[in-house]
């Protein structure tokens, strides 16, 4: 069976069950009780489910949960391993251990203990006669080059708090250069509803961490906000982007330089004092299409939760 072999009522089932999963990957959960919400048998939810996330239904939950364990272990130095086991969905210290030995190759132990801090440490390499060589210079100056392109760029740059936004997306599993084809989709599903009218906004809403989970996993929704629309979207999937406080970033920016832009917030949220909220997504809204820009830029706005 393969993706387009399924029909679109199949997917946007799949993809609601997705969804829950992500939800509540730190509960229990039963592939009979989810395919149940589906509404589909437990084996034919898990070869479809199979089908769409090349994945398995308990493989998939426990990479989502290993990679939660992996945020903890980098972010929350103040959390302990047996604390971090739970707060990841999993039910006792052993079998997390197993497990995430078993992917990454090192303890959960050696691994908090060997993964370097993207920004708060500094870098050593040994050189060749045998010295420990401290790069702060370098690391200090990455660190400003990040810090001085964000601030000479952006346009907007302020911290502000949000209302909820609900979309209909298109889900995309994959290296995000590879989102057109989900966009495609949204914008024809858009503008047979007549949402392509200026009145509603384009988003990307990003699951994954790039730092974290492989290319080939990554999870990213391509949106258009609903704005209270009184439309039909029983044949696609709908979700909500969580109220809170977040970084509003706004530029103009060629496709090659969508990625600078991303780490350089980062740092730049890590050099005024804030911490990342990891339990909401990031996501970004396009204001244009690059296609009509005379140097094909976008007007982008990007959005990173923070606490």
């Amino acid at each position: 069976m393969k993706n387009h072999d399924l029909n679109p009522n199949t997917i946007v089932r799949i993809h609601n069950a997705i969804q829950y999963i992500e939800e509540n990957s730190t509960t229990k959960l039963l592939l009979e009780d989810v395919a149940s919400k589906a509404h589909f048998s437990p084996f034919h939810f898990h070869r479809i489910f199979k089908t769409i996330t090349k994945e398995t239904f308990t493989g998939f939950i426990t990479r989502k949960r290993l990679e939660k364990a992996v945020d903890l272990l980098l972010h929350k130095e103040n959390k302990t391993i047996t604390e971090i086991t739970f707060l990841s969905g999993f039910t006792d210290i052993s079998s997390f251990s197993r497990a995430f030995k078993k992917f990454y190759g090192l303890s959960p132990k050696e691994f908090r203990s060997n993964a370097p801090s993207r920004f708060s440490k500094i870098s050593q390499v040994k050189s060749k006669i045998g010295q420990i060589e401290t790069r702060l210079e370098e690391y200090i100056c990455n660190m400003e080059n990040h810090i001085q392109y964000i601030e000479s760029n952006a346009r907007k740059l302020e911290i502000v708090t949000i209302k909820d936004i609900e979309v209909a997306y298109i889900p995309h599993i994959g290296p995000l250069e590879n989102l057109t084809q989900a966009f495609e989709k949204l914008i024809q599903w858009a503008y047979s509803r007549n949402l392509m009218n200026g009145k509603h906004q384009i988003m990307t809403i990003y699951h994954d961490s790039v730092k974290i989970t492989p290319p080939e996993k990554l999870k990213a929704s391509a949106c258009i906000s609903l704005n209270s629309s009184k439309v039909d979207t029983s044949d696609i999937n709908i979700r909500t982007i969580t109220a809170g406080k977040y970084l509003e970033a706004n530029f103009e920016l060629g496709l090659d330089e969508f990625s600078k832009a991303w780490e350089g917030l980062f740092v730049w949220i890590f050099n005024k004092g804030y911490k990342v909220n990891s339990d909401l997504d990031a996501f970004d809204i396009y204001h244009n299409d690059f296609n009509t820009h005379p140097e094909k830029k976008c007007n982008i706005t990007m959005f990173i939760p923070i606490q």
